[in-house]
C-alpha cells in the first residue's frame, strides 16, 4: 500500500507503476471524501450548540480566511507535485528537491503576509460586512474577533501543503490522506469540544464558542503538519540516498524554475476560489440589502441556511462527481498533445457525463426533499418555510459549481487555461452586480439566484471556449442530459407520492424524528429509482464504465 513505507527503485515496471498511480490516487479521493464528510456531519452538533447566528458568525470569518488560503499558496503545492513528478521520471532528484526548499520558503513568506492581511484588516471587513446592528444579533466586533482567530492557520498551511505536494510528486498519496484526515478530525473534534464547554458548562457566549471554534483551524493544520513530519523523518533517507546516487542534473536557474512553477500553479488557484468569491459578495451586500428591504431579523437564519449548512449539504455529491471526472484529465491532457481528437472527444464527454449523471439526481433530490433534510439534519422546524425553501433552491446550484470546475480542468488540458480567468472574472463582475437587486426583488433567494446566474455565466463560457477552440460537439452529452433529466423527473414523482403516503400518518413538518424518518424513506425510495432506470437503460454503464460492477449484484437480471 502506498501509505506503508515507500521503496524509491529506479527499475519498476510499468505495471507496478500505474498500480501505484491507481491506488494512490483511490486513496486521495477517498480521504477528501472522508473530509467533506466529516465537515458536513459536524455541522448538526454544532447548529445545535450555536444556533443559526454562530453558524453565521463562523462563515463570516472562513469564507475571507479561504480565499487568502487560495492566493497566499497560489495552486503551488499541486504544480510543486506536477514539478517533483516531472523531474523524477528524468532521474532528476535534485531539481526536485531545489523546489520542494525554494517553495517551503515561498509558501512561509506568503503565508505570513495573508495572516498579517486578514489578522489587521479584520476591523475594516467587519465593518463591511455588517453596517447596522439594529435587530441583529452580529456586531461588528464579534466578526473581527472571529477573522483574527482563524487567521493564525495562514502561518501553517501553506507551508504544509508544499510538503504534501511533495510526497504527491512521488506518487506517493499517503502522506496527504492521512494528514487530511487527521487534520479534520483534530479540528472538528476541538470546534465541537470547545463549543460545548463554552456554551453547556461554563455559560459562555455563543461569540466565545466561535471564536474558540475558528482556531480549531490552526489546531487542525499544526497536527496534519506534525503528521506529515514524521513520514518525512521515515522517508528522508531514501530520498537523499537517491540524490546521492543520481548522475545528472538539469543547472536551472532559480527565476526559471519559480517560471515554471507559477505557470504550472495559475490555473489551480482560479478553481479553489470560485465559490468562496461568490459567498464573499453575499457577506458583503446581503445583511446591508436585508436592511433595506426591512428583513435584517432574517438575516442570521438566510445566510446560515444557505452559505453555511445548505451549502455543506449541496458540496458533497459535487465533490464525488468532480473527484471521479477530474481523474480523466490527465490522460486527456496526452491525448490533446498526440492529437488523437476523437479519443479527446470521448474524453471531454464522459469528464462532463460524470457531474450529470451524479449531480444533476442528486441536486434536484434534495430540492425535493429539501424541508425533511434540513429538519432531520439541523432541526428548527418552526423555520422550515424560510430555511427548508431556501435549501431548495439553492441545490441545483450544485451542478454549476461542479460543471465550473470540470470544464475549467478541461480548458487547462487542452492548453486554453488562460481562458477560465475570464470565465470566473464574467462571473463575478455578473455576481456584483446583480446581488444587491436579485436581493430585492426576491429576498434571501436573491443571492442564490446571483450565484446561479455568475456560475452559469462561467460554465457557458469555459463550455463555449472549449467547444470553439478544438471543434468539440456537445450533441451525445446532451443526449445524455435529457435521458438523465427523464429519470430524474421520474425520481421526483416517486418521492412526490411517498411524501403525499407518509403525509397522512406521520407529521414529518413538525416532528424532527418523522422528518429523518421520511428522508430515508425518499432518498431510498427515489435513489432506487433513479439508479434501476440508469442501470436498465445501460446509461450508467456507458457513462461510468467498469465503475457500476457494484450494482450488477443489486440489478442482476
Amino acid at each position: 500500500m502506498i501509505c506503508g513505507k515507500m521503496e524509491f527503485k529506479f527499475n519498476v515496471n510499468a505495471g507496478e507503476i500505474m498500480s501505484n498511480i491507481v491506488r494512490g490516487t483511490m486513496l486521495l479521493t477517498g480521504a477528501t471524501f472522508l473530509s467533506k464528510f466529516l465537515g458536513m456531519i459536524y455541522v448538526i452538533p454544532f447548529n445545535g450548540l450555536v444556533g443559526e447566528t454562530g453558524v453565521t458568525l463562523f462563515s463570516l470569518a472562513y469564507t475571507p480566511y479561504s480565499i487568502l488560503i487560495s492566493i497566499s499558496t497560489i495552486g503551488v503545492p499541486l504544480a510543486v507535485s506536477k514539478f517533483v513528478s516531472k523531474y523524477n521520471a528524468l532521474n532528476d532528484y535534485e531539481t526536485g528537491m531545489r523546489m520542494f526548499k525554494a517553495g517551503i520558503m515561498l509558501m512561509a513568506i506568503t503565508g505570513f503576509l495573508a495572516f498579517l492581511a486578514l489578522f489587521f484588516s479584520a476591523d475594516l471587513l467587519a465593518g463591511y460586512m455588517i453596517t447596522n446592528e439594529e435587530k441583529g444579533e452580529i456586531a461588528p466586533t464579534d466578526v473581527t474577533m472571529v477573522i483574527r482567530m482563524v487567521s493564525f492557520a495562514l502561518l501553517i498551511i501553506p507551508s504544509m501543503s508544499i510538503i504534501r505536494g511533495f510526497f504527491q510528486g512521488y506518487q506517493s498519496m499517503g502522506p496527504t490522506a492521512v494528514s487530511q484526515v487527521v487534520e479534520q478530525i483534530i479540528r472538528i473534534g476541538f470546534i465541537l469540544l470547545s463549543a460545548f464547554i463554552v456554551i453547556k458548562v461554563v455559560g459562555g457566549s455563543i461569540v466565545t464558542a466561535v471564536g474558540f471554534a475558528t482556531f480549531a483551524a490552526f489546531l487542525g493544520a499544526f497536527a496534519s503538519l506534525l503528521v506529515l513530519l514524521v513520514y518525512w523523518r521515515k522517508r528522508k533517507r531514501n530520498i537523499y540516498k537517491q540524490l546521492q546516487q543520481q548522475t545528472h542534473t538539469h543547472d536551472i536557474p532559480t527565476k526559471e524554475l519559480f517560471s515554471e512553477l507559477f505557470r504550472y500553479a495559475g490555473p489551480f488557484v482560479l478553481v479553489g476560489i470560485a465559490v468562496p468569491l461568490y459567498q464573499l459578495v453575499d457577506q458583503f451586500t446581503l445583511e446591508r440589502a436585508m436592511t433595506a428591504i426591512n428583513q435584517k431579523e432574517l438575516f442570521d437564519t438566510a445566510y446560515a441556511a444557505i452559505n453555511f449548512n445548505g451549502h455543506k449539504l449541496v458540496i458533497i455529491p459535487v465533490t464525488i462527481a468532480t473527484g471521479m471526472s477530474l481523474a480523466i484529465i490527465p490522460a486527456m491532457t496526452k491525448t490533446y498533445t498526440h492529437q488523437n481528437r476523437s479519443m479527446l472527444y470521448q474524453q471531454i464527454n464522459q469528464a462532463l457525463q460524470i457531474v450529470l449523471v451524479l449531480v444533476v439526481p442528486a441536486a434536484v433530490g434534495l430540492s425535493t426533499l429539501s424541508d425533511e433534510a434540513y429538519g432531520a439534519l439541523f432541526g428548527g422546524m418552526e423555520k422550515l418555510e424560510t430555511t427548508g425553501t431556501l435549501l431548495g433552491w439553492y441545490a441545483p446550484v450544485g451542478l454549476f459549481f461542479a460543471l465550473f470546475t470540470v470544464s475549467a480542468s478541461i480548458l487547462q488540458g487542452i492548453e486554453q487555461q488562460r481562458f477560465a480567468v475570464i470565465s470566473l472574472s464574467a462571473g463575478v463582475l455578473i455576481k456584483v452586480l446583480f446581488n444587491i437587486q436579485l436581493i430585492y426583488t426576491f429576498g434571501p433567494k436573491g443571492i442564490i439566484f446571483g450565484t446561479a446566474l455568475a456560475a452559469g455565466t462561467a460554465v457557458a463560457l469555459n463550455l463555449w471556449r472549449i467547444q470553439a477552440s478544438i471543434g468539440f460537439s456537445f450533441r451525445q452529452t446532451f443526449k445524455r442530459f435529457l435521458l438523465i433529466c427523464i429519470f430524474s423527473l421520474l425520481m421526483i414523482l416517486v418521492i412526490l407520492i411517498a411524501k403525499a403516503i407518509f403525509a397522512t400518518f406521520l407529521d414529518y413538518e413538525t416532528s424532527r424524528g418523522a422528518a429523518v424518518l421520511m428522508l430515508i424513506i425518499g432518498v431510498g425510495l427515489g435513489g432506487g429509482v433513479y439508479l434501476w432506470f440508469s442501470y436498465e437503460s445501460t446509461l450508467l454503464e456507458r457513462v461510468l464504465g467498469d465503475r457500476v460492477r457494484v450494482l450488477d449484484r443489486l440489478f442482476r437480471k
